[in-house]
């Protein structure tokens, strides 16, 4: 699981270094192709029974919802620092769990009720709105945990019923089909270093995504959960590493209060559970 974060915040640094090259389009393509081809050769022999779902509407929002919350955080890593849009976008387990409550009727109580409250305080000290540090960028990692968080309630209402091949293959075909019929019209002809980072984005993207499904093939979900936050100290390094960005004490405190939160949640689901 550590790896496959790893892997995936690698490829947030080479979309970051990619994005003022040739923009952020060509750079969300590549992650969905490499996902895509990915999938297709895994499922191969059994490509037709993958391919067949009872919940053709639902797997498309799903898998729109997912290429949404993909362009958002790839935008918002183009203007804002790595380290703040990690922490942002860590408040989708808080955000997934105020949505079963609301729209699956899972049982909300008041200290998860607290956890997410103090979770979306985390968010605010990060952005610090009515300030002059203040970027209406940092609005679009929020926008890519809203529209996660959507698209991980609809995968949790389709799963019971679907095989887990099924979800993915469709996240890779319509991502893939919908930004294939829109890149060529913003294509940027790429350098060489910007094919170089292409490589790398699709690279680092598929060996995340083969990492992450052999890890919920051998753990508990349950169990791996806590190990995404480790993408805040990885976002955290590449920003000074690769970008000289230093994060600030406001994001510090603001990335340790979203973690926090988050774990408290987890912790009081995994509990009930």
């Amino acid at each position: 699981m550590i790896l496959a974060i790893l892997c995936f915040t690698l490829m947030d640094a080479s979309v970051k270094a990619l994005a003022p090259r040739v923009g952020v389009l060509p750079a969300l393509w590549a992650r969905y192709a490499g996902q895509m081809l990915l999938v297709l050769i895994l499922v191969a022999p059994r490509l037709r029974s993958v391919a067949r779902t009872r919940y053709p509407k639902l797997q498309l929002l799903r898998s729109v919802l997912l290429m949404c919350a993909t362009a958002f955080f790839f935008t918002g890593i183009s203007m804002i620092p790595l380290s703040d849009a990690a922490a942002l976008m860590s408040v989708n387990p808080v955000l997934i769990t105020l949505g079963a409550a609301l729209f699956l009727g899972e049982a909300l109580g008041p200290r998860r009720i607290a956890g997410i409250a103090a979770a979306l305080c985390g968010a605010l000290i990060v952005i610090r709105p009515g300030t002059d540090v203040f970027s209406p960028a940092a609005l679009l990692p929020l926008g890519a945990a809203v529209c996660y968080s959507g698209y991980a309630l609809l995968t949790r209402r389709v799963g019971p019923d679907e095989d887990p091949w099924t979800s993915l293959f469709y996240t890779g075909l319509v991502g893939t089909v919908l930004l294939s019929a829109i890149v060529p019209f913003r294509w940027q002809m790429p350098d060489g270093p910007a094919l170089l980072l292409i490589v790398s984005v699709t690279g680092f993207g598929t060996i995340g995504q083969m990492f992450l499904i052999r890890a919920f093939s051998t753990g508990e979900a349950a169990m791996l959960a806590p190990y995404s936050y480790t993408g805040l100290i990885f976002a955290a390094t590449w920003g000074m590493l690769f970008f000289a960005e230093m994060p600030d004490l406001w994001t510090v405190c603001g990335a340790l209060v979203i973690a926090l939160a988050g774990l408290y949640v987890w912790h009081r689901e995994t509990f009930r559970s």
